[in-house]
């Protein structure tokens, strides 16, 4: 598909009433590369955990993990539904997919998604830290504790602690992606709490790729700009909706299926020298 035919907005109304929101009612359907990914074996034989894997950027992930040869656990939140419909994706490409919802502010369960990973695939080669909240807020005052303390605990809180545990377990050549976000160097103030978890984010991987270097594990992130996931018809007004993406010199929101390239090459073995590498998804909006 070429640029041009990419959806650009205006978007219809389509508000969401409960995060992180579901596919299915989504207008137009985010294009995840259902139809149009190609595995090469760049993954074969390895072991994935894809936090947030149900749909978005995490179903795109784990469709292009599993045709490059990958196992993958996703884990998700509660959208069942979403969650089936990518482990449907994996399977029909021949590997295994393990489900595991829950809260990743549980600290337990933070420590059962490696566990479990490890125990489905007796190895662990490659965790995607993508799971994330927001909500948008006009003003200071209207973001109260529990909400940001709920952003944080969700999008860095958890990463620490489930890559704390992964970390045990994976060997020389393991790979660690986090997603962060255009928001971690353009902070959208409507998104005040959510871009500055992702700033940490990003911090915490530069400080991650240096402490595990030894190990010979590599740590790396992905910074996405607007992409047309669940996420954005649950957590944004509907006049954002309805020109979301209309801000990037692309002057449209990136699919789920246009982030899978560098998530698949941060974990394969052709990237063995990149650690600590911000690679940004912008539609054009730098990252400098």
């Amino acid at each position: 598909m070429t640029d041009s035919q990419r959806p650009t907005p205006p978007f219809t109304d389509q508000q969401q009433d409960q995060t992180p929101g579901q596919t299915a009612p989504m207008s137009p359907q985010p294009d995840h590369g259902e139809q149009s990914y190609r595995g090469s074996g760049r993954l074969s034989g390895k072991a994935a955990i894809i936090t947030g894997g149900d749909s978005g950027i995490g179903r795109a992930v784990a469709i292009a993990y599993a045709r490059e040869g990958a196992d993958v656990l996703i884990a998700y939140l509660n959208e069942h539904d979403d969650a089936r419909e990518t482990a449907r994706w994996v399977e029909e490409a021949g590997r295994k997919a393990v489900l595991l919802p829950g809260d990743i502010t549980d600290p337990a369960h933070c420590e059962q998604i490696v566990e479990r990973a490890v125990q489905e695939f007796g190895r662990l080669d490659v965790l995607v830290n993508n799971a994330a909240y927001q909500m948008t807020y006009p003003s200071l005052e209207d973001i109260s504790d529990e909400e940001w303390n709920k952003t944080f605990d969700t999008n860095i809180g958890a990463m620490f602690r489930i890559t704390r545990a992964a970390v045990r377990h994976m060997k020389p050549g393991a790979s660690i992606i986090n997603t962060t976000s255009i928001n971690a160097d353009h902070p959208n103030p409507g998104l005040i709490a959510y871009a500055a978890t992702k700033g940490a984010i990003q911090n915490f991987t530069g400080g991650l790729a240096q402490l595990l270097a030894e190990k010979g594990i590599r740590a790396n992130c992905v910074a996405p700009g607007p992409i047309w996931t669940p996420l954005i018809p649950s957590t944004m007004p509907p006049e954002k909706v309805e020109q979301f993406g209309k801000q990037v010199p692309m002057k449209r929101p990136g699919q789920p299926a246009e982030l899978a390239a560098p998530y698949v090459m941060l974990a394969s073995d052709e990237a063995s020298y990149i650690s600590g590498a911000t690679i940004a998804v912008t539609g054009g909006s730098p990252i400098i």
